[in-house]
């Protein structure tokens, strides 16, 4: 088997059945990262076996794979690389002469066709062989196509089956990682659905494509003046015709449902081209363009998606510095979220600028999209949104992906418990821990039927066809998320729908309801409106977001010498808490140029550096500030005396646990922080006295790594902020930003 030899993974002999472009790369490529101890090779052809031999890719090569059967021992591996159809063929050499503790894997690209190969050669599929796919290949094939980096950053699908061996198995994924390639599993019928449509499926369109084009006498000129693209697209054609040929007949069954998908979908466009219907046409290119362009950042692991490990981010903040300039930060993302779900619901074409281009809004955005909604750009934060009214909505084609969200998720489940379609909400990692039954029980009074996973956390479904009726809903919690889901559900209800909250909480949802012409009535603490309205598009102008803003109102604060203008920015009442604290602990903040847009007030903010004092933070002032908190923690940590925070349980519950995290991070520091269940205690150092260094880790939580970013300004020395990779989610160009603001920032 498999053993690291001089710290490489060590193979005895690797014999390659078929020495073209797949087998003869990856002898090449385990012979150059020194993987195995010899190749041998076997191809029909004598002049093969000479010219794998003359280039280095094989040791020795042979005309019959049973004449070396004999010659193999346990930790030896058969490598069969041969034409799909032909598999069947080998494994019947293999038969009765395969030496115990050989491992056998191929390179086939339909695994069912190998699965029932191996039933019908062996009776059952034996445990020692791994079925397997590269992932990779090039136009040109054969011997002399060989290359020893074919697999690097490259992937191999593997296929195991339940009675495989799981020491062949290892022993097949280190031989696959030696070359440099990613390994990954996935059961034979999906491998093959997959495949059909992703792999298959483009070479009968290139293949069709250009034999029809050949056959074109009037067109003689096509393949002279064809530009990059077509070349590009096309450039599958040139694979070898009988392992094609093979393909379409080994996986002929999933290849023809991707086939019939694609004619009817071909067929529609073409009755859009044909009457003119460019709604249609713009929905279909726009969904084309934003699927390709999430592609290919799933392929550089620049962004989130389920399949995908997030790509790790360090922040590197070293000690001192001060703020300065005139700075924009990015649209509110609470606005972003409602401005994509209310206009998507709305009544014609509705504009929107300033849109927040980060991941979180942007899974919103793509949901839409996946419900029939046809959304153009973002392009500089320029949203246009065609809308299809409050029942326009299709059922997506699988489950909606929010990412990292919570207000996505809580705010999706309300506006989509009154719709005729199923629909099944899912996120990350960190938002599978956030509790969702506090949106789901009062849903499910008005009559939704709503299924969460365990612990009231999600995936959420959500059933389809239900009747909804309004409720006057008090809320146990003063929760936005919660309050405007309810609403939500509320236009689709019979009646009137109420909420009752015990603390104000942003009102963007009322606001923005408002401004696309739809009643809500509101008194005091309880909002209302009735089901069975319509919305009407409109224009909205995304201001700049206070929670982003207060970054840099902190640094400003904190920072000697720091004197900054933060453009634009929203402050709405139900947000503005951030504002009114710090002035309570004395920071010196300047609203200019006080304003309205589309019904949010905007102004600018200028913050210049001043002595703060620690206060205790006065529990109305809470829910206006809920997502400020770890900012205004190193506030205090920087203030003279003692700051108090109590009613704060909702911070437990945010991407991370807010109150400990911050707590431990500050304590790492060098800062008296004690968390309490409901809030937390910070001795602060006062003025002049600098926090110590230290590795601090973010947990995954966006605000918490550009908190203690923050934090470096007063530091004597490196902070190291563990797990950044989700500032992209409100933030995405934070450390630009900050940079050119004054903090020493560097990102690894």
């Amino acid at each position: 088997m498999l053993e690291a030899a001089g710290g490489r993974p060590q193979i005895g002999r690797l014999v390659v059945v078929g020495i073209g472009l797949i087998g003869g790369s990856l002898a090449l490529a385990l012979k150059a990262a020194g993987a195995c101890r010899e190749v041998i090779g076997v191809a029909r052809r004598q002049r093969t076996c000479e010219q794998a031999v003359g280039l280095g890719i094989v040791d020795r090569a042979v005309t019959g794979l049973r004449e070396v059967l004999p010659q193999l021992e346990p930790g030896d591996v058969v490598f069969i690389a041969v034409p799909t159809l032909a598999v069947e063929q080998v494994f019947a050499e293999l038969r009765d002469k395969l030496p115990a503790g050989v491992t056998v894997t191929d390179g086939a690209s339909v695994k069912g066709s190998v699965i029932a190969a191996a039933e019908k050669i062996w009776g059952q599929v034996p445990d020692f062989l791994v079925p397997g796919h590269p992932i990779a290949g090039s136009e040109k094939s054969g011997v002399t196509a060989a290359r020893d980096d074919l697999y690097i950053a490259h992937r191999i699908i593997l296929t195991p089956l339940a009675n495989t061996d799981p020491d062949h198995l290892r022993q097949t994924v280190l031989m696959w990682q030696a070359t440099g390639a990613e390994v990954l599993n996935m059961p034979v019928e999906e491998h093959d659905e997959v495949l059909a449509a992703t792999s298959h499926l483009p070479h009968v369109i290139a293949f069709g494509l250009v034999d029809t084009l050949a056959h074109d006498a009037e067109n003689e000129n096509i393949f002279r003046y064809a530009a990059g693209g077509f070349r590009d697209f096309t450039r599958i054609a040139s694979s070898d015709p009988v392992m094609w040929r093979d393909i379409m007949l080994a996986n002929r069954d999933a290849i023809l449902k991707a086939i019939d998908l694609y004619s009817a979908n071909l067929a529609s466009l073409r009755s859009a081209i044909a009457v003119g219907d460019s709604d249609q046409l713009m929905g279909v290119f726009t969904r084309a363009k934003a699927a390709r362009d999430h592609f290919t950042k799933m392929l550089t692991k620049k962004a989130y998606t389920e399949p995908m490990q997030a790509q790790e981010v360090t922040f590197i903040a070293q000690p001192g510095g001060a703020v300065s300039g005139r700075l924009r930060v990015p649209g509110d993302k609470s606005m972003s979220h409602r401005s994509i779900m209310l206009g998507s619901l709305a009544e014609g074409v509705t504009e929107v600028e300033g849109f927040l281009e980060g991941e979180d809004a942007l899974a919103t955005l793509q949901a839409f999209r996946d419900m029939g909604v046809v959304i153009e750009g973002p392009v500089d934060g320029r949203v246009v949104i065609h809308g299809v009214g409050l029942h326009g909505l299709q059922a997506p084609p699988g489950p909606l992906y929010l990412g990292n969200s919570g207000t996505a998720m809580r705010l999706f489940a309300g506006l989509l418990a009154g719709q005729a379609f199923d629909v099944t909400l899912t996120g990350d990692d960190s938002l599978s821990k956030r509790p969702m039954n506090r949106v789901a029980d009062p849903l499910r009074e008005m009559g939704a039927e709503i299924e969460t996973g365990p612990e009231g956390r999600p995936p959420l479904l959500i059933r389809g066809g239900r009747k909804l009726r309004g409720i006057d809903y008090r809320l146990p919690m003063a929760s936005a998320q919660v309050k405007s889901c309810v609403l939500l559900a509320g236009l689709y209800a019979d009646g009137e729908t109420s909420t009752t909250e015990p603390a104000p909480t942003r009102d963007h949802t009322e606001r923005m309801l408002q401004g696309f012409g739809y009643e809500v009535r509101r008194d005091g603490a309880c909002a209302t409106l009735r089901g069975g309205g319509k919305m009407s598009a409109g224009k909205i102008d995304v201001p700049a977001d206070i929670s982003s803003a207060t970054f840099f109102m902190v640094a400003a604060a904190i920072a000697p010498g720091s004197d900054v203008l933060l453009e634009h920015v929203g402050i709405n009442p139900t947000r503005d808490g951030v504002i009114n604290i710090l002035r309570l602990m004395g920071a010196d903040i300047e609203l200019q140029n006080r304003r309205s847009v589309g019904g949010e007030p905007v102004a600018d903010i200028r913050v210049r550096q001043a002595p703060l004092r620690g206060v205790r933070i006065p529990e109305d002032q809470v829910p206006l500030a809920i997502d400020e908190f770890p900012a205004l923690f190193v506030a205090a940590a920087c203030a003279d005396g003692e700051t108090v925070l109590t009613g704060a349980e909702e911070l437990r519950v945010k991407e991370s646990d807010r109150i400990q995290a911050m707590a431990d991070g500050l304590r790492i520091l060098g800062v008296d922080a004690e968390p309490t269940q409901d809030g937390i205690v910070i001795q602060g150092a006062g003025e002049g006295v600098a926090f110590g260094g230290g590795t601090v880790d973010s947990l995954g939580d966006h605000r918490i790594a550009m908190a203690f970013a923050v934090a470096s300004l007063r530091a004597r020395d490196t902070i190291r902020i563990q797990h950044c990779a989700n500032v992209a989610t409100s933030f995405p160009n934070f450390a630009e930003l900050a940079t050119r603001a004054g903090l020493k920032l560097q990102v690894a």
